[in-house]
């Protein structure tokens, strides 16, 4: 088999963050957050990545399709399984390790009767006012009636025998998941009760002069639905009304999965999945007594500072200065950025001394994902203020932030920014500034080109490079991308830039060819990647053939990986590693060996074929020498990594990399050292006015 399944190697890859919540050496309530972090990650892939293989099983047109599809959903379902539990174990082991730290998680048979009394006071205080349970009866709709992020109880209420249930949905937009007890143990222990907790204790208050009863259980569970939508095709509506229109699917989408405490009795269990519809291709997950386990991400900091992660301050970049403007630097040399150690500061900083710059003339950007309260966006704002014209190319389809995207556009309509949205059929995910100012008698032209989105609340935890620059060529080069965005069927010519898709696959795949020829002649010849995804079959097919001829083929991916490395006769020369640590690594780089000279981009796109011909992104070239040198070291010292560098074997079975002998190499401490020892010379002008490259 050339290909590894895409849809398994992601369940490999939040393995991989299920071993970090496993890692001892990882602070405690770290470890429980990343018990979070993997349950976020497996409600996305039911979403999304399960709903298409279940699409698959239902609409193929032919026998061979729909039982390939039946036989991967077999697949998943069994390492679904394994993976869930064991997270079980690991939360059993997480509370122990917390109880060990004087954190005790308790639940409501484990209070004493003062603690019961201060809960029940609060509870009919402040929590029973936001709570409406759903009394399913024969006519119930429950599968439409059921949100799909929220967290249920189903309420099994027997009076005389009889048997009715209701649905109670966790009131987690107003009361936190985790609440601290305000008492103080002789044991000096902070005691925390989920709200799941609070409410199981008092739930005969619910139902008090409602319904008659003699003894009422609840048992927990979530829903998950197929995310995908239509766009409706009526003419007469904008895009924003279609948009809204097919987000309104979403809400009655089919469900994919029932994820349900595994103590729930069995009755109660077939009459939900009865209410629900739920077939034999959907998965049923049992579990713990906690469901929507994505909300321990948000477990609160309590006891000693070491219990969490030592918080890390970003350092300016060298070549900024307080006493001299953005653009003045910019003018002299390209500045590399890399966060999260450089500060998002950087970036919000060039945009908002544009809007006031009395010489800029326009700003245009690409906005793909960007933070609540968005300072980038309020700086947008000021610039039409300031008569500045502004363009904002909003992508409404960013999965998953396609409601707030329509909100941003509406609001930035009415603040005067001009918004436009692409091309239809071509998902935008490009970083792109271009900010025109006038400078004597010219027009100079200065460009953001990133691996990231322009949200300042990812930049503090998503490792991502943004190029600062003033380089003639590949402000052109962005100018056009901008042209393309609003006339795609315009001809323009990409002489820097890699644009998909345009240009994308065939740029890389020629540089590609180029080191097969020069290993072919007996000279060293060299690939590194580092990517989120690497799942395109031309792609992979290519960099087998490259291994075969003698290019040595590096590879760091944090995701999906199809590629099956060190197969005899197919792909003896590749190696790949994952990395995950503290920061999600979510930068993008393309390195060439090049004859000794090396090429060297960043990209916002990952090796898919979505990426590659189905989106418009941008990969741009380091041309300064000092920036080339940034991101070299950074991936020498990720190549090197011996403490979170997960070995990507054809198996993908997850084994650390050994380190014998060696020193302790852990790549996301030891860039931050390497950064700040590097020089970075604010004189040196090799991409700026001089093109010396």
């Amino acid at each position: 088999m050339k290909f590894y399944s895409k849809e398994l190697s992601w369940l490999a890859f939040n393995e991989r963050v299920l071993q970090e919540a496993a890692d001892p050496h990882n602070p405690v309530i770290e470890r429980m957050r990343f018990l979070g972090i993997f349950s976020n990650n497996m409600d996305e892939y039911f979403r999304v990545r399960v709903a298409d293989v279940r699409r698959d099983i239902y609409y193929s047109r032919n026998d061979s399709d729909r039982q390939q599809a039946q036989a991967l959903m077999a697949q998943i379902q069994s390492k679904v399984i394994q993976l869930q539990e064991h997270f079980e174990q690991l939360f059993v082991e997480v509370q122990r390790d917390l109880a060990k730290k004087k954190i005790r998680l308790v639940h409501e048979m484990q209070l004493t009767k003062k603690e019961e009394a201060w809960l029940s006071d609060y509870f009919h205080q402040q929590i029973k006012a936001h709570i409406v349970p759903i009394i399913i009866q024969q006519q119930t709709d429950l599968k439409s009636a059921l949100n799909e992020d929220a967290t249920y109880l189903c309420v099994e209420i027997e009076h005389l025998g009889k048997v009715d249930y209701a649905a109670i949905e966790l009131p987690t937009e107003a009361f936190p998941r985790f609440m601290q007890l305000p008492f103080k143990s002789t044991k000096r222990e902070k005691k925390v009760i989920m709200l799941d907790n609070v409410i199981r204790l008092c739930l005969p208050a619910l139902f008090q002069g409602i319904l008659p009863f003699e003894q009422v259980r609840a048992y927990s569970f979530k829903l998950t639905r197929d995310s995908e939508y239509r766009l409706p095709n009526d003419i007469d509506q904008s895009v924003l009304e279609r948009m809204e229109e097919g987000l309104k699917q979403r809400f009655d989408a089919e469900p994919v999965r029932l994820v349900y405490d595994g103590h729930m009795p069995g009755g109660m269990l077939r009459f939900l999945c009865n209410k629900l519809e739920l077939t034999a291709n959907d998965s049923l997950v049992a579990g713990g007594r906690y469901r929507n386990t994505r909300d321990f991400a948000k477990f609160p900091n309590l006891g000693h500072p070491a219990l969490v992660n030592r918080r890390e301050l970003a350092f300016a970049h060298a070549a900024f200065s307080e006493s001299e403007s953005i653009f003045a630097t910019l003018a002299r040399t390209d500045i590399l950025v890399y966060y999260p150690y450089h500060p998002f500061d950087h970036v919000t900083e060039l945009v908002r001394q544009a809007a006031y710059d009395p010489k800029v003339t326009s700003i245009q950007m690409c906005i793909y994902r960007v933070a609540p309260n968005s300072r980038i966006v309020s700086s947008l704002v000021d610039a039409v203020k300031n008569g500045k014209k502004v363009t904002a190319m909003v992508e409404l389809q960013a999965r998953f932030d396609e409601e707030a995207n329509i909100e941003w556009s509406k609001f930035m309509t009415q603040e005067g920014i001009r918004v436009i949205f692409g091309i239809q059929g071509l998902k935008v995910h490009s970083k792109l500034i271009l900010i025109k100012r006038r400078e004597g008698s010219d027009i100079e032209r200065y460009a953001h080109i990133g691996t990231g989105n322009f949200h300042e609340q990812t930049a503090n935890v998503y490792t991502d490079f943004s190029l600062l620059t003033s380089h003639p060529g590949i402000c052109e080069d962005v100018e056009n991308a901008f042209q393309y965005l609003e006339y795609p069927f315009r001809r323009l010519n990409f002489n820097h830039l890699w644009v998909s898709p345009v240009s994308t696959r065939e740029r890389f795949e020629v540089l590609l060819e180029r080191e097969i020829e020069q290993a072919r002649q007996g000279q060293k010849a060299e690939v590194i990647l580092k990517v989120n995804n690497l799942v395109d079959e031309s792609i992979i097919v290519k960099l087998y053939r490259a291994a075969r001829a003698g290019v040595k083929i590096k590879a760091i991916v944090r995701g999906m990986c199809a590629l099956r490395p060190g197969i005899e006769g197919l792909s003896e020369g590749i190696e790949v590693i994952s990395i995950v640590d503290r920061y999600l690594e979510h930068a993008r780089v393309f390195c060439f060996h090049n004859q000794g000279e090396p090429l060297v981009f960043i990209s916002s796109a990952d090796l898919m074929a979505r990426n590659l011909d189905h989106r418009v992104e941008v990969t741009a070239p380091i041309y300064d020498k000092v920036a080339r040198k940034q991101v070299l070291g950074i991936l020498e010292l990720q190549w090197k990594d011996n403490v979170k560098a997960r070995i990507i074997d054809a198996e993908q079975r997850n084994l650390y990399r050994k380190r014998g002998n060696r020193k302790k190499l852990r790549s996301q401490i030891e860039i931050r050292h390497f950064l700040k020892a590097l020089s970075l010379p604010t004189t040196q002008q090799t991409t700026t006015k001089g093109k010396v490259e």
